[in-house]
């Protein structure tokens, strides 16, 4: 009677050890864990509220406690604070921004990485932080001083290959030997970042192979998220076109109207996007040029009018996020050729995905991050292999069968490959990984 008393205690003692086991295992589970998303790009630019904020939302609803330390330039915080604000605080991110100083140059940039590397560091003994997500090369470098300072994870989201993008880009010139030694600086910074980053992002599959051809390179673990879009929000479906609009705008309701989107500046070659519309307009003169933009229309003008080109066929117009889908809904196809140097194979055009999301073909030009592996198989527009006369008249005889491409199938290709929740969906596999 006794022994078989203290068997039946014994089963009961081992059942309730499992539960405990159980329950530990459930709160572990559901126990926080706590990220910093660094960034010396602001929430308030505009890539800062369509390339972080909804990735990092997401990620809040599951179990990150996630700050954010950002840089934030005076002229868009003062505008856009307070709906940031709202942002975070509807999604329970802790927001720590600092101000961006962009004068004297080099000195300003040092100054506000010291008060990044500060902040960062005082969240890391208040919150016991245990991922640093660095978004490009500044705030790389508080990154790996922090994984090895305090051995927390650190995610390396390069966005392209900084240094040589200014490099390809003029903004720094490696004759003068000051600007040489900050290239050969961050360069070297470059393979650390990769050696000794828990995981490594790169925007295209096109620089993950490069970046794996470098000789001796101990390989990171990689994950290849591309710029995506919000195509909840540029959804062709919601926005019949406005012709009433087109209208408005003064084109011609006959006219073709074809878009750029975004800025003019470092690698969109306008010059060569002009020459392309002007073999066009001889060919199909029913044709507009629309440029949404925010830049200085006299740049455009003053460059179509060397070319001879009637500002009757040219359209300037700026464009809020908010307002975008119901612009493009009156637009045929976009034209961009981006500079093919050689730090655009890590590039990923943010327009690709809003454009396709809205059922725009695109006429693009090669050898940019993964634009021949998408558009071009795809065959959701036309990849110049060169941006030159030949080529553009051997594609404006193609023009027509690219203006009947299915709006709904170019919308399937931007989901396939540039969603919001596709994106989420990699962003939660590295970090559920690193929180293991």
């Amino acid at each position: 009677m006794f022994s078989k008393l203290l068997a039946l205690i014994k089963r009961i003692m081992i059942k309730k050890t499992e539960k405990n086991k159980s329950n530990q295992v459930i709160i572990t589970m559901q126990k926080s864990y706590n990220v910093l998303f660094l960034s010396y790009d602001g929430l308030t630019d505009p890539l800062g509220q369509s390339q972080i904020l909804p990735y990092l939302s997401k990620l809040s609803e599951l179990n990150y406690n996630i700050t954010i330390v950002s840089a934030e330039k005076s002229s868009q915080f003062d505008i856009h604070q307070n709906k940031i604000q709202k942002i975070c605080d509807d999604n329970n991110i802790c927001w720590e921004p600092i101000s961006y100083t962009a004068k004297p140059p080099i000195l300003s940039t040092i100054r506000d990485i010291i008060t990044l590397k500060k902040k960062v560091i005082k969240l890391k003994i208040e919150k016991d932080i245990k991922i640093i997500h660095c978004r490009s090369y500044i705030s790389a470098l508080i990154g790996l001083f922090m994984k090895r300072k305090f051995n927390i994870k650190f995610i390396f989201d390069m966005r392209g290959f900084w240094a040589d993008e200014r490099i390809d880009g003029n903004i720094w010139n490696k004759s003068n030997i000051l600007f040489s030694e900050i290239y050969n600086f961050f360069k070297k910074k470059e393979i650390q970042f990769l050696e000794e980053s828990d995981y490594t992002i790169s925007l295209t599959i096109n620089g993950k192979k490069e970046i794996e051809s470098w000789k001796g390179l101990k390989t990171p673990k990689f994950s290849v998220i591309p710029c995506c879009a919000d195509l909840d929000h540029f959804d062709y479906n919601k926005y019949p076109k406005n012709l009433e609009l087109k209208d408005k705008l003064g084109i011609p309701k006959i006219n073709t109207v074809y878009t750029y989107l975004g800025s003019i500046g470092t690698w969109y070659m306008l010059d060569e996007m002009l020459d392309f519309f002007l073999c066009l307009i001889q060919t199909k003169p029913n044709s507009t040029f629309l440029f949404i933009t925010k830049d200085d229309p006299q740049t455009i003008y003053k460059v179509a009018d060397s070319k001879k080109i009637d500002r009757k066929h040219i359209l300037i117009k700026p464009s809020e996020r908010e307002n975008l889908p119901n612009l493009l809904s009156i637009c045929d196809a976009a034209i961009f050729f981006i500079l093919p140097a050689y730090s655009k194979k890590a590039s990923s055009p943010t327009k690709q995905a809003e454009l396709l999301g809205m059922g725009i073909p695109l006429i693009c030009n090669s050898n940019v991050g993964d634009t021949d592996e998408i558009i071009a198989k795809e065959k959701a527009g036309m990849v110049l292999k060169k941006v030159d006369l030949v080529n553009f008249k051997n594609a404006i005889q193609d023009i027509d069968k690219i203006l009947s491409i299915d709006k709904s199938y170019l919308r399937n290709i931007a989901i396939k490959h540039f969603s919001l929740q596709s994106g989420f969906e990699k962003y939660k596999k590295v970090y559920d990984e690193l929180a293991q």
